[in-house]
């Protein structure tokens, strides 16, 4: 149900700001978009796994939370980043 280790160094190296980037919120967005992608999947299948749920439910207000306070920092990173990752808003 997580990503790969492979999936996680692409998606680093393509989101970073500088090199050796893993923790900008730029980063920890696109890796949880990734996550988040992955789950969806997996409850089109499993429809009763409430418990499962509950872990997507908290990473989607992580992810939310990361983008309302990149908005706040920076709304010109904030537009670029939603737009990269196919977001709304």
């Amino acid at each position: 149900m997580s990503i790969t280790a492979e999936e996680k160094t692409r998606i680093m190296k393509e989101f970073a700001t500088k090199e050796g980037d893993t923790g900008s919120p730029e980063v920890q967005v696109a890796i949880l978009s990734s996550r988040i992608a992955t789950l969806t999947e997996h409850f089109k299948t499993h429809k009763k796994d409430n418990h499962g749920r509950r872990g997507l439910l908290k990473m989607v207000a992580l992810r939310r939370k990361l983008l309302d306070y990149t908005k706040t920092k920076d709304e010109a990173r904030y537009q670029d980043l939603i737009k990269r990752l196919g977001l709304r808003r």
